[in-house]
């Protein structure tokens, strides 16, 4: 009787602990019953509790208690597919989805769920390998308000890193996808004007969105705001046509598109235009660490120009005073400008693009340098075979081998090649930057492609620095994938 009595008397204590404490959150509350119950319940009522405490928190923390209310359509993951996502990685492969609740289309919003409904985020749903790009692991209320609180986050980072009101560089990356926390999205800031590329259905959708965004935190400095995901989203599109036009079973089987749905979705799959959302043409130049460049986000590679480079530019010029240089793959003449700035005496600009090596003579002209410069239209392979110059620095930045799992190992094929030449042309203490923006391509089988090259040329070769990415794309702790640009700048003896 007294044991019985024991737990009523400590109950009640309970229950007015609970009430004291109802309104805190939810992990706090956890913390507080468990210390509560501990210390006051009799063993046995302390293990019924401890159990039933135990099973409620296995509800996400972020959620109050009870049913999950869905609003959108969701992926339901098999039970041992979600350690992935609870450790807060943004995609979700399609091998971990076990059913989909509705019929989300590509690029549609969906929720994660796990198999007893436990909501672990919301993202864009793919058709392909990735089934889901997760863009918040918290329920949404607001779409509209996420993307301000994301953006504002963003350039608050960007500020912080002296960018936003730098005298020297009006250069700069905004939005970098994952590490920013929207997967599939780009924004580049050109002095004054914002070029956005979509890479993904979903984020392609709330252009008007991200623009009116832009508008309110950029006020009158935003001039103009260009959509460049064309590129980006149009070599998407036949595949999925083909997807629906895919008759080869009978229409209706799972899989399949019937023909009502195969109309319905012709109106959600259209090829993207580039264009101005907001504005229109305005200023194409602009500053650099004081270099001057010209831009032109219209006709230009990626959103206009290599930002990502711009670190690794500024760490070429140490080592350029009186050299001679060697730009490979110059694109629009980034290196080159630094070297030539930094008092480097002869620089070769290659490439197999007329128009880069116009926009390189462009920039070298814009920045009136004193050094000798002379631009090659040809193979990068072909050039430095057939050159009988030897140079002191020699930059190696090559386009992305490969883009998919299959051209790895050709890729790294490609690099190893490539560094191999390059070893064959620089003088004796010479240095080489070689990089490699190949997403597939990770850093410890890049830097195995560069040491076979080194093997290769019998040349004692030290590292000096390990280079990537500057901090205006950051990358996200739980997304490694995130870091593509890697670099090696080395000493050849």
């Amino acid at each position: 009787m007294g044991y019985y009595l024991c737990i009523k008397v400590s109950l009640l204590n309970f229950g007015k602990a609970f009430l004291d404490i109802s309104f805190q959150p939810v992990y706090e509350r956890s913390v507080f019953l468990y210390a509560f119950a501990k210390h006051n319940l009799q063993y046995g009522a302390f293990q019924y509790f401890y159990r039933a405490l135990k099973k409620r928190n296995h509800t996400n923390m972020n959620e109050t208690p009870g049913a999950h209310q869905q609003k959108y359509p969701a992926l339901i993951l098999h039970r041992g597919k979600t350690h992935a996502v609870k450790r807060f990685h943004p995609w979700i492969f399609s091998g971990a989805v076990k059913s989909k609740n509705g019929n989300p289309d590509q690029g549609d919003i969906v929720e994660i769920l796990s198999e007893d409904g436990e909501f672990l985020g919301i993202g864009h749903f793919g058709t392909g390998s990735v089934s889901a790009r997760i863009f918040s692991f918290k329920k949404v209320n607001s779409l509209e308000d996420l993307w301000r609180e994301k953006f504002k986050t963003a350039f608050t980072l960007r500020r912080s890193l002296g960018l936003t009101e730098s005298k020297t560089t009006n250069a700069y990356r905004l939005i970098n996808a994952e590490g920013d926390g929207m997967p599939g999205l780009i924004v580049d800031w050109y002095n004054g004007t914002a070029v956005i590329q979509c890479h993904s259905k979903g984020m392609n959708a709330e252009k008007e969105n991200f623009v009116q965004v832009l508008k309110e935190g950029y006020k009158e400095r935003l001039l103009a705001v260009y959509d460049k995901s064309a590129t980006t989203l149009n070599h998407k599109f036949d595949a999925e046509r083909e997807k629906l036009e895919d008759r080869s079973l009978p229409t209706g089987k799972e899989g399949q598109k019937t023909e009502e749905e195969i109309q319905n979705s012709e109106f959600k799959i259209q090829k993207s235009t580039d264009g101005y959302l907001f504005g229109s043409e305005s200023e194409k130049i602009v500053l650099e660490n004081s270099h001057r460049f010209g831009v032109d986000w219209v006709l230009g590679q990626k959103t206009g120009f290599f930002i990502d480079q711009r670190d690794n530019r500024n760490l070429l010029a140490r080592y350029a005073n009186g050299k001679t240089v060697l730009n490979t793959f110059c694109y629009s003449g980034g290196f080159s400008v630094y070297a030539l700035k930094a008092g480097a005496t002869l620089v070769h600009s290659v490439d197999s693009s007329i128009k880069a090596i116009d926009w390189t003579n462009q920039n070298i002209t814009l920045n009136n340098t004193s050094g000798s410069h002379e631009a090659f239209t040809a193979d990068v392979f072909d050039f430095i075979k057939a050159s009988n110059n030897q140079y002191d620095l020699i930059v190696l930045d090559p386009p992305a081998f490969a883009k998919a799992q299959s051209a790895r190992h050709h890729a790294i094929q490609a690099y190893t090649r490539l560094n191999a030449a390059a070893f064959k042309k620089i003088k004796p203490g010479g240095i080489v930057f070689t990089f490699s923006c190949s997403q597939v391509v990770n850093q410890e089988m890049f830097i195995g492609a560069v040491t076979s090259a080194a093997i290769e040329s019998g040349r004692n070769i030290r590292v000096l620095h390990h280079l990537t990415q500057p901090a205006d794309h950051p990358v996200s702790i739980f997304n490694p994938e995130g870091l593509y640009l890697k670099g090696l700048v080395l000493h050849v003896e």
